[in-house]
């Protein structure tokens, strides 16, 4: 059964460390200018896969949620698309 998550990492993550990510998750700004990743985690490998590939990056997770039907945030549930990748080129998590 699979969960919705989210993911913060530190800073602007590059196209190069959300390619794998684009397709399962919607990808935002945070105010602190961190990125967030909200999406279905469809089980603990698929969880476990993810954190090793963000740390196989060297990309710092700052906070990881299970969310809650309640506490999703309807703007994530548009279908708005995800942050374009060429907006990240160049920059660091």
């Amino acid at each position: 059964m699979s969960h919705r998550y989210q993911i913060e990492i530190r800073g602007r993550a590059t196209e190069r460390l959300l390619r794998p990510v684009t397709d399962d998750f919607v990808i935002d700004t945070t105010a602190a200018g961190d990125t967030r990743l909200t999406g279905e985690i469809r089980d603990p490998s698929h969880l476990h896969g993810l954190l090793a590939h963000f740390t196989s990056m060297n990309a710092e997770v700052v906070s990881l949620s299970r969310l809650d039907a309640d506490s999703v945030d309807p703007h994530l549930l548009s279908t708005t698309e995800p942050r374009q990748h060429n907006q990240q080129k160049g920059t660091q998590p």
